[in-house]
């Protein structure tokens, strides 16, 4: 199978995926509640990295709120 992913800068087809979470508006701020999540993907070669939003569901930013972020 071929590989799913070519950096758009460089070309290279080899690369790292992760997760990044955020604070959404002043309320999640305020309590330190990531609500926004990203996955994404970055080149190994040159670093460039693309971020694609994913939701968040009730029961994990609960979780989040009572385990301090």
């Amino acid at each position: 199978m071929a590989n799913p992913w070519e950096c758009p800068k460089c070309g290279n087809n080899q690369y790292s995926t992760s997760e990044l979470r955020a604070t959404g508006g002043f309320l999640s701020k305020l309590f330190d509640v990531q609500t926004e999540k990203f996955k994404t993907v970055s080149c190994d070669q040159c670093g460039f990295t693309e971020m694609y939003k994913r939701t968040t569901g009730t029961l994990s930013n609960v979780v989040d709120f009572f385990a301090g972020g």
